[in-house]
């Protein structure tokens, strides 16, 4: 354990501001997350230096298309989620807080610089309420010249998230839906501190955006011109990435059509520039230049920049949103 950060006391009671759910939490109780409890007056994060799963991930794995594509990223998360997400692909992990093996930030800068690993990715649970592990380590890894990815539901205040994305060098945000009423009901949270959190990390570091999609959920062409064009106003070169939905967890909906992702895919390439559809085997994932539709990246049968010039379209010169 570790005291957490951002939290205040309110007599025997404290409040923890990390993210917008503010639990108060008398003693003994823990937050919405599980991995934070008040302990004698004090806030504590349980899962410090407790790690659940981790692997040597290809980048595009989280995904991230436009961040040094071809490479491989050390991954590993915790437990516990801010969200309660009827969908959860990760919720053995998310939920079981007793199958962890302890390691520290210098064990995880360990395993960060072999395999070819160009950093560390905060992944798998919500890293957020990790939140202590991963800034420890995010800044080590800095010092160190690693790479840090965090693959975020972008549920988490404006003063943790600024503290830590100074450290950030990318970032997958989920945005599960556009509608607040699909957050409440299906995810148990709202639907505008994640905008927040977007508009916030694209100034600040390369981001690329994820969402799930649903059939008769989150699948409407009215939902996705809503979604892509708030994307757009903030910058229509962030990746988007249309995931493709198959039961899990709680939600027993048939997977997602491949016509409602095409679809939607070509209602999104109206407002923006790059758009991805994932977990549908065979999809076309190539990066084109949006201006004379040159292939740039190539990711079948293995990933090539074929099409690039230092970050330009090498036909028209087109400059290509990312990392490279």
């Amino acid at each position: 354990m570790r005291e957490a950060m951002f939290y205040t006391n309110k007599g025997e009671s404290v409040i923890c501001n990390l993210c917008p759910h503010h639990c108060r939490l008398g003693e003994g109780q823990r937050g919405r997350c599980g991995a934070r409890q008040n302990i004698g007056g004090k806030l504590y994060s349980l899962n410090y230096e407790r790690v659940t799963a981790y692997n040597y991930d290809p980048i595009e794995k989280k995904p991230l298309y436009h961040f040094y594509p071809g490479s491989t990223i050390f991954s590993f998360g915790s437990y516990g989620c801010n969200l309660g997400c009827d969908f959860c692909q990760n919720w053995q992990i998310v939920t079981d807080h007793n199958s962890f093996v302890e390691a520290t930030t210098e064990d995880i800068l360990d395993l960060a610089k072999v395999r070819g690993s160009i950093g560390i990715a905060y992944t798998y649970n919500e890293p957020t309420v990790f939140y202590e592990f991963v800034l420890d380590t995010a800044r080590k890894a800095r010092e160190e010249g690693l790479f840090n990815v965090l693959v975020t539901n972008g549920y988490i205040n404006r003063e943790p998230l600024e503290e830590l994305l100074q450290y950030i060098d990318a970032m997958n945000i989920d945005l599960k839906s556009f509608t607040n009423e699909f957050y409440q009901s299906i995810c148990r949270g709202t639907l505008e501190p994640v905008l927040e959190t977007i508009r916030l990390a694209a100034k600040k570091t390369h981001v690329e955006l994820t969402t799930l999609i649903i059939d008769g959920r989150n699948s409407s062409k009215k939902e996705m011109e809503e979604l892509s064009g708030f994307i757009a106003s903030i910058d229509p070169g962030i990746p988007f990435h249309l995931s493709r939905y198959y039961p899990n967890y709680r939600m027993k909906d048939p997977p997602t059509s491949v016509y409602t992702l095409t679809e939607l895919k070509k209602t999104a390439e109206k407002k923006l520039k790059h758009v991805y559809v994932g977990n549908v085997l065979g999809y076309d994932n190539d990066t084109y230049c949006p201006e004379c539709r040159k292939r740039l990246i190539g990711r079948f049968p293995q990933i090539r920049i074929e099409g690039m010039v230092e970050g330009r379209c090498s036909q028209c010169g087109y400059k290509v949103p990312g990392r490279f």
